[in-house]
């Protein structure tokens, strides 16, 4: 990570620090959901609309997270921090880095890829547990590269871009043979290529198109969660093929401080290098 990015995430944190209603007993375990990889509450794949932590309606949260996807030919790290206001809104940053294969870096000169998103979160109407209807919130997250050599190099008309989603998230208390189940469906609109790691737009569409993105997952216990992700992408490059993405996950939540999640991800064909799987592995850590 860059200094600034490490300056930025310090700024964060002590801005997050200041506040002095926390979060505490309201929630219950494992419903404040994963870190997202791109920064937002919910899956490792796909933002929920649940927020980034366990406050409430007159509460504050905040929390920190790390995480590592190793595929094939390419590895993901992202770091990043939210902060969720009074069970309402949810503020997040991350900064994620693409370490690209030694073909491509000598190809174009590049060994990695930076790109910083900040998000945003309402949550609309309904609770994720005690309402008869789904909770439902509605988000963004805008993305920009910190270069856009292979991002131009491939295509992409832009080097920022902002995803716009609506979704909606369930527990099912007992329903599968006394188990919870929790599910997710994500509406996005985007422009991103490869969630914006290879820019926005291209020569096949300039457009945003909406996507679908869902998740599902069976709670075992209150501290065990297994489950798996799906989510569309788009097209937009001619010159570079892009797959949907999914996994199967299981999640541990020993307290409400802290999060650990293992995932195997299949991410298909990624900058033209195909059969693209492996290992996501997240850690979250609850300021409070």
């Amino acid at each position: 990570m860059r200094i600034t990015g490490l300056k930025t995430l310090s700024l964060l944190c002590v801005m997050t620090s200041a506040t002095s209603v926390m979060a505490d007993a309201g929630k219950l375990l494992a419903t404040a959901g994963l870190s997202q990889i791109e920064g937002s509450g919910g899956g490792g794949l796909v933002p929920w609309a649940t927020l980034a932590g366990y406050d409430t309606r007159d509460e504050t949260s905040a929390s920190v997270f790390m995480t590592n996807v190793d595929v094939t030919d390419y590895r993901l790290s992202s770091i990043g921090i939210a902060s969720s206001f009074y069970d309402r809104v949810e503020l997040s940053y991350a900064q994620q880095t693409f370490h690209l294969p030694v073909s491509l870096n000598k190809a174009l000169g590049v060994g990695e890829i930076k790109q910083n998103i900040l998000g945003a979160k309402v949550r609309l109407f309904g609770d994720l547990v005690y309402s008869d209807y789904p909770q439902v919130s509605i988000g963004l997250q805008h993305k920009s590269l910190d270069q856009n050599t292979v991002a131009s190099y491939l295509g992409a008309k832009k080097d920022s871009g902002t995803d716009l989603y609506l979704a909606a998230t369930k527990v099912h208390l007992g329903l599968v043979a006394g188990y919870d189940l929790i599910w997710n469906l994500t509406a996005r609109a985007t422009k991103a290529n490869e969630m914006g790691l290879l820019g926005f737009g291209g020569d096949d569409n300039n457009h945003y198109q909406m996507v679908m993105e869902g998740s599902v997952g069976l709670l075992l216990s209150p501290k065990w969660v297994v489950g798996m992700e799906y989510r569309q992408k788009p097209n937009n490059l001619s010159r570079v093929e892009e797959d949907d993405w999914k996994d199967v996950f299981v999640s541990y939540n020993p307290n409400k401080n802290f999060n650990l999640t293992a995932a195997y991800v299949d991410l298909g064909t990624v900058a033209t290098q195909k059969d693209q799987a492996g290992l996501y592995l997240s850690m979250t850590g609850y300021l409070w």
